[in-house]
Formats: structure tokens, sequence, C-alpha cells
């Protein structure tokens, strides 16, 4: 039986929430171990949050299906809405407010956790054509992988693949795979190690979108009969 609305919207804010701590918590603490070491803060930002994800979905998913991430519910929604399977138009709309102001709770409670300014909108600028790009192909492919995994019956892979993606995103986009608008909007509260300047939000969430068109795409070419849920996955 499907969980009641106001159960899965909880998730999905407590979930979103803790992801966010888990990457602006381990940016702080990267920072203040390897302050002239970029590389190694990069490479321990990555692996907290591989972790962190792949334990939010196992926490998750099996209440909302752990999606913590607007493109893979308006995804899930648009794969099922022939058949009425995935998310219904109702819970989409609710689902992706839920995404964002847990994103936005997660940013504010990571600065209070290393005794910064609660809100502290970030300086960092991340607005250029080769970010961009690296959002459009880290969104397609961790929709291809999400997708993938459910219509070959592989979903229960899913928290180990979810987070191995993400942690290798980091590493092979240059952006550093975002590759989720409720995380960007709320990266942009914290002026720390993983933030965005408010200013390069939009240009971020745009290339999402585009990655959600080719990400739906490829799975619509690859695996036509795709209907089923992004239950157990993220980001």
């Amino acid at each position: 039986m499907i969980p009641a609305l106001w159960r899965r919207l909880l998730a999905e804010f407590a979930g979103t929430a803790l992801l966010v701590t888990a990457v602006v918590g381990s940016g702080i603490m990267a920072t203040t171990l390897s302050p002239d070491d970029v590389g190694l803060q990069l490479l321990e930002n990555s692996v907290a949050t591989a972790f962190a994800l792949g334990a939010l979905i196992l926490t998750f998913g099996p209440v909302s299906g752990a999606h913590f991430n607007p493109v893979v519910s308006a995804a899930d929604w648009f794969l099922g809405r022939s058949r009425g399977t995935g998310l219904s138009g109702r819970d989409l709309a609710a689902y992706i407010p839920a995404q964002t102001a847990g994103a936005i709770a997660g940013a504010i409670l990571a600065d209070l956790m290393f005794g910064l300014p609660a809100v502290a909108f970030s300086g960092k600028d991340r607005s250029a054509g080769h970010l961009w790009v690296g959002e459009v192909v880290a969104t397609a492919g961790l929709l291809l992988l999400i997708f993938a995994l459910a219509r070959s019956g592989r979903a229960s892979a899913a928290p180990a693949a979810v987070g191995a993606y993400i942690g290798a995103a980091y590493w092979f986009t240059s952006s550093t795979s975002f590759a989720n608008p409720a995380v960007t909007i709320g990266r942009a509260f914290t002026d720390t190690f993983a933030g965005i300047a408010p200013a390069s939000v939009p240009g971020f969430i745009a290339a999402q979108l585009v990655g959600l068109a080719i990400g739906v795409g490829l799975l619509l070419a690859l695996y036509p009969s795709v209907v089923r849920t992004a239950e157990g996955t993220s980001r």
C-alpha cells in the first residue's frame, strides 16, 4: 500500500535536508581539515556525499521512493502518466516544494552545526557554459541510471549505484554534478565550499532541465516500455 501523501512529503523533506546537510557539512569539514589542498577537499566532499546518499536512499526509499530531486520526480510522473504508475500530477506538485524546502533547511542546518551564520548567500560564481554542459551530462546520466535500474528489475542496487554515480560525477563533470534543482537552490544559502551564487542558480537549473529531457529521451529509446517508478532511487 502506498503511504499517505503527508508521510511521503515528510520523507522527501527530511531526506533532501539530510542530503544537503551532508554535501554542505562535509564541504565545510573538508576545508577545515585540508585548507591548502582543493583536490583533497573535493575527494572528502564527494566520498561523504556518496555514502550519505546511499544511506538516505535505504532509509527513505520505502516511504517516498527517495527521489530528493525534482527532475527525478518529474521523470517519474512523465514516464508513468499514460498507465497511472509513478507520481500523479498532484503528487509531483507537492514533492517539488517539499524537496526544495528540505534542501534549504539542510544548508541552514549544516551552517549552524559548524557555528556559521544560518543563512549566508554564496558568493561562488558558477556561471559558465562549460559548467552548464557538465550539469546536462550529470543530470541525463543520473536519470538514465535510475530508471534503467527500475526497468530492468535491479532497483535493489540503487543505493550503491546512485551513490557511486554521484561520487564519480563529482570528478568527471566540470560542474561537480549538482544534477538537482532543489539541491542547487539549497546550496545558494551557504557561503561555503559547496555553495553556489544565487545569480548562478537559474543557469544550473536550466541545464538540469535540458538533462531531464535528454535523459528521458534516452530512456524511451533504450527502454520503450519503461513505466515503473523510481522507487528506492534519488538525487
